[in-house]
């Protein structure tokens, strides 16, 4: 399942402001003499030339000074506390269902899904989407057609003709911006006070909605994310260590949001308010991973993101490690492009200290280590020492042992705890982690990559093979 390349052009005339949050920051002078839509976002070469530079040099400072392991220890010390008031945290109570009462109250609800080239799977996500235990008169369903190729304009032609709620939408041969540019060309024509974006492999429950509306009835919540679970689980050891992956994401979600830190978006499953989305400026088309940039905005205008363990959202997970290396490395890139281009105002403390705080630790762990990790190795095989993070290693594994225990334990809560389920628990863990140090590559050459090569916007989809139900296509 090879992960395809999805270019566009490299001019962004459509892109709007990047919201209020960002409008009062005093410009420095290369920002000056950018153009509005592109100011906020110059220099990424260069500034993570700079964190490159900086991370290097100041691993190998602390193993030529003695004083160096003591501030890793203090460091690690520091880390320490906030780990342990992670897994202490006690997760927020979900709030109940939607009921039959009160029906006029109830929100009216626009589903986004960008598509291109889904002939496998676009039928299955019509037909799901259309069948929600939803009124029929508050939500619709936007499909956005992003120049397909193959046979799903022909499907939704179809699909159009049996679904009332479902509108289309393609996109003209001139369009840019990627995913983002899709949401943001149908954001105008939609009626939601509550905007959701699924991918088009997505499989949710009927109650899915009736379960995320009444999380928004806290006004400070300004987008929610749905575990997203894997479809695919038993294909082979990638796709059962995605489903670890899938629930060390939803532990630390919870943990996160219940001790006041951050919460985030992951693209597939997100439901964000609409006035909290327009405030923010839409789907920035600047970046490959729009759902990330999202998050460190409405962040950044004090909006909360909460999480909800369930009902979760179904997707393909990927099956060849070469199109894990794809789809990682865009992840990496675009999580690593939010701190590059929001690091004023998160130093700034706009998003408030604990968020703020939060943010640093987890910085640290998914991108400071992996950065630091060969000068660190080379140094510790030079002096024949140990790695001078290795405390922090050590803190971060058993952190992640524990956390995706206790990810997969709730993921499956119908499932009686005995000794055998705990032994398989346990074994699924440890391979899980297993698993998960191919991120320790993928984030340490994304980071180098992006210091040293000129990078021209590219979006990377994942091939979805579907399950074979599709429509018979006619003519």
């Amino acid at each position: 399942m090879p992960a395809n390349s999805w270019p566009e052009n490299n001019s962004y005339n459509e892109l709007d402001e990047i919201g209020s949050v960002l409008s009062d920051l005093p410009p420095t002078f290369e920002e000056e003499t950018q153009t509005p839509d592109r100011r906020f976002y110059a220099g990424r070469r260069r500034k993570a030339a700079l964190l490159l530079t900086i991370v290097w040099s100041g691993t190998i400072a602390l193993h030529l000074f003695s004083w160096g392991i003591w501030l890793v220890l203090f460091l690690t010390t520091l880390m320490g506390i906030h780990a342990i008031r992670v897994l202490r945290a006690c997760p927020r109570a979900l709030p109940a269902p939607l009921s039959e009462e009160n029906q006029d109250s109830w929100p009216f609800v626009s589903l986004l899904v960008a598509a291109k080239n889904e002939e496998a799977v676009i039928a299955s996500l019509v037909k799901n989407m259309c069948d929600l235990d939803y009124p029929r008169d508050l939500y619709e369903l936007w499909v956005i057609d992003d120049r397909s190729t193959d046979k799903t304009p022909i499907l939704l032609k179809q699909l159009a003709q049996e679904y009332d709620r479902l509108k289309v939408f393609r996109r003209p041969a001139d369009a840019g911006g990627g995913k983002s540019g899709a949401l943001n060309q149908v954001l105008p024509l939609t009626r939601g006070e509550i905007i959701a974006v699924f991918d088009a492999d997505a499989k949710v429950s009927a109650d899915m909605l009736r379960r995320v509306v009444p999380v928004f009835e806290q006004p400070q919540v300004g987008a929610v994310q749905v575990q997203k679970a894997i479809a695919n689980p038993d294909v082979n050891f990638w796709t059962r260590g995605q489903v670890a992956e899938m629930a060390l994401d939803s532990f630390f979600q919870q943990q996160r949001i219940a001790i006041g830190g951050i919460g985030e978006l992951r693209g597939n499953g997100q439901f964000i308010r609409r006035s909290a989305l327009e405030r923010c400026g839409g789907f920035n088309e600047e970046t490959i991973t729009d759902d990330l940039d999202l998050t460190i905005r409405l962040h950044l205008d004090r909006w909360d993101i909460d999480f909800l363990i369930d009902p979760p959202v179904r997707e393909e997970g990927v099956t060849t490690a070469l199109a894990l290396w794809h789809q990682r490395n865009r992840w990496a890139e675009g999580g690593y492009q939010r701190y590059l281009d929001y690091w004023r105002p998160i130093l700034r403390n706009r998003m408030g200290t604990r968020k703020t705080w939060d943010m640093f630790m987890f910085w640290i762990t998914q991108y400071f280590l992996p950065t630091a990790v060969l000068p660190d190795f080379l140094m510790s095989v030079f002096r024949t020492s140990l790695p001078v993070f290795s405390p922090i290693t050590g803190l971060m594994l058993t952190m992640s042992l524990i956390a995706m225990f206790g990810g997969l334990r709730r993921t499956r809560k119908d499932e009686k705890l005995t000794f055998s389920t705990a032994f398989f628990t346990l074994l699924q863990t440890l391979r899980g982690n297993l698993y998960m140090l191919h991120w320790v590559v993928v984030m340490s050459s994304a980071t180098a990559r992006m210091s040293v090569r000129p990078k021209r916007l590219k979006w990377v989809k994942t091939v979805h093979q579907g399950s074979g139900e599709e429509l018979p296509i006619t003519n």
